[in-house]
């Protein structure tokens, strides 16, 4: 693990507010995803190509990391990565680190950072359970929505490959975005967080791959379910479920299991998976980190097999 990371992940561990390795090579994966061609190529954005930009938006900047092999002509896919409570998107981006895999696959990637609350801490307005705990009147939809739309007025997206992934809070917004937006997500995934507790507030207009990841010990998001300062969050187990139903997954499923070595601090493959397919309009799944923490010691392995997901059709 190097300095900088063992850095970030003890700020992250010894801040029990942190709703938010050894640096393995990445597992082999499938190849990038062949481009899109645009029949209107955007404009003046070629020398960002290797580079990380500040765009500012809505008076909230935002770093963007343009890969390389970026060409205006050519749609590529965007992912948006959003912190957890009290981290910020720099913070989030050094703890798991996806902008080696953007410079790998050639998408386009985001991490910007939500609004302060009265005590000073980033957050995003997400569900009841988490994190507006000051009645902010922030709408973190709208603006997740519009910056995805500033994205692809500037750059070349491509409308069917944007992604979101989120840690804690940030899982709780993924799934916010799914529900509020999904004419602009093809996947989410989420690290240790939860859906709504009343899953009727969830009425997506299209089907969403969703990716529920979450460890058996972690105390400060329950892998069994729980409450926040007082409201309840849903269990990863039914997370997943009312996915399923949301997306049409037959009442029992395919469960189809395996395992991933995801964990740098956990002996062997500790991630179990559980994929449900059977008659869904997009597929679901679940990674449960077996002793897995709040905030894991997520080797490189992590972040390929999680754009692997999102890859995948």
């Amino acid at each position: 693990m190097t300095q900088r990371r063992w850095s970030i992940l003890a700020i992250l561990l010894l801040a029990p507010w942190a709703i938010a390795c050894t640096a393995e090579p990445p597992a082999a994966g499938p190849p990038p995803i062949e481009p899109t061609q645009l029949v209107d190529p955007k404009a003046g954005t070629a020398d960002d190509a290797g580079k990380t930009v500040t765009i500012d938006f809505a008076g909230r900047p935002f770093p963007l990391y343009v890969p390389g092999g970026y060409r205006p002509e050519v749609a590529a896919p965007l992912v948006v990565l959003l912190h957890g409570y009290r981290a910020s998107g720099p913070v989030q981006e050094q703890y798991l680190g996806f902008t080696a895999e953007a410079a790998r696959r050639g998408f386009l990637y985001a991490y910007p950072d939500g609004t302060k609350d009265a005590r000073g801490n980033r957050f995003w307005n997400a569900t009841d359970a988490c994190c507006n705990f000051y009645d902010s009147t922030v709408d973190d939809s709208a603006y997740l929505s519009g910056l995805v739309q500033e994205v692809a007025r500037r750059y070349a997206v491509d409308p069917a490959r944007v992604y979101l992934v989120g840690h804690s809070n940030g899982g709780f917004m993924a799934y916010r975005m799914a529900c509020d937006h999904a004419d602009q997500f093809t996947a989410v995934v989420s690290l240790a967080g939860a859906m709504w507790e009343d899953a009727s507030q969830c009425t997506p207009s299209r089907p969403v791959r969703v990716l529920q990841i979450h460890g058996t010990d972690d105390a400060t998001i329950r892998y069994e379910g729980g409450s926040n300062v007082g409201r309840a969050y849903p269990s990863a187990a039914t997370t997943v479920a009312d996915w399923r139903r949301i997306n049409g997954c037959g009442a029992s499923g395919d469960t189809s299991e395996g395992r991933l070595d995801l964990v740098g601090d956990l002996a062997g493959a500790e991630t179990r998976i559980a994929r449900y397919a059977d008659g869904c309009t997009a597929r679901v799944e679940l990674w449960t980190i077996q002793d897995g923490r709040h905030v894991p010691a997520v080797s490189a392995r992590f972040a390929t097999s999680v754009v692997n997901f999102l890859y995948q059709d």
